[in-house]
C-alpha cells in the first residue's frame, strides 16, 4: 500500500511540475491588477462541480490578500445573479476541458451583458469554446486524474488550486499587500491573531 501510494503522490508532484510557464500566468496578474487595482473593478469567479470548489477558494483567497473578489453560481446567474457583474470586472472561469455547459452559458451571458468584458480561463484545453472567448487561457497541463478511472476530478483539481495560489502571491506582491493589510481583512481565527502580532 505504501509504495502506491508513493505512486500516487508522485502523480500529483510531476502534474504540478508540469504546470505550462509560458507567461499566460503573469499575464493573468497584470490584467486583474488593471482591472482591479487601477480601475476599480473585482474578480468574479465561476466553475462548476469540483471546479467550482476551488473557484471558491481562489476568490475567498484574493478577498484575504487584497483583491476584492465574487465568487457567482453559474446556475444562479442564470436566475438574476448576472447582476453582480460590472463592465470593468474580471471574470475568472475554471474548466478542466473548456467545455462545461453552464460555464460556456455564463460566458455568453456575460458578453452579452458587456461585450468588452475581460475573461481569464483556467484549463487544459486552448482549443476549447471558452478559450476562443477567453482574453487569457492559464493552462494547467493536461495533469492526469489519479482516479482509477480516470474521470474524477483529482489531479486536475490540484494543479487548479496551485496555480490559483501562483496568481495570488504574485498579486499580493505586485499590490505591496502587507501583515497589517492582512489582519484588517482577517480579523479571526488563529491567522487573525497571528497577523496581528
Amino acid at each position: 500500500m505504501t509504495n502506491k501510494l508513493k505512486e500516487l503522490v508522485e502523480c500529483e508532484i510531476n502534474s504540478i511540475s508540469s504546470i505550462p510557464l509560458d507567461g499566460k500566468i503573469e499575464e493573468a496578474v497584470e490584467l486583474i491588477y488593471k482591472q482591479v487595482h487601477e480601475v476599480g473593478g473585482k474578480v468574479v469567479v465561476s466553475g462548476v462541480g469540483k471546479a467550482g470548489y476551488v473557484g471558491r477558494a481562489i476568490s475567498s483567497t484574493f478577498c484575504s490578500t487584497g483583491t476584492p473578489s465574487v465568487f457567482l453560481d453559474a446556475l444562479d446567474s442564470q436566475h438574476g445573479d448576472l447582476g453582480v457583474l460590472q463592465k470593468n470586472d474580471v471574470l475568472f472561469l475554471i474548466s478542466n476541458s473548456g467545455m462545461t455547459r453552464e460555464i460556456i452559458e455564463l460566458a455568453e451571458l456575460s458578453l452579452a451583458l458587456y461585450p468588452e468584458l475581460s475573461i481569464i480561463l483556467l484549463s487544459k484545453n486552448p482549443d476549447s469554446p471558452l478559450a476562443q472567448m477567453a482574453a487569457i487561457c492559464v493552462l494547467t497541463g493536461s495533469p492526469t486524474e489519479i482516479c482509477p478511472l480516470g474521470l474524477t476530478p483529482t489531479t486536475s483539481t490540484t494543479v487548479m488550486g496551485v496555480v490559483g495560489d501562483l496568481i495570488v502571491v504574485l498579486l499580493l506582491e505586485k499590490i505591496g499587500f502587507t501583515k497589517e493589510m492582512y489582519a484588517a481583512r482577517h480579523h479571526g481565527g488563529y491567522l487573525g491573531k497571528k497577523a496581528r502580532q
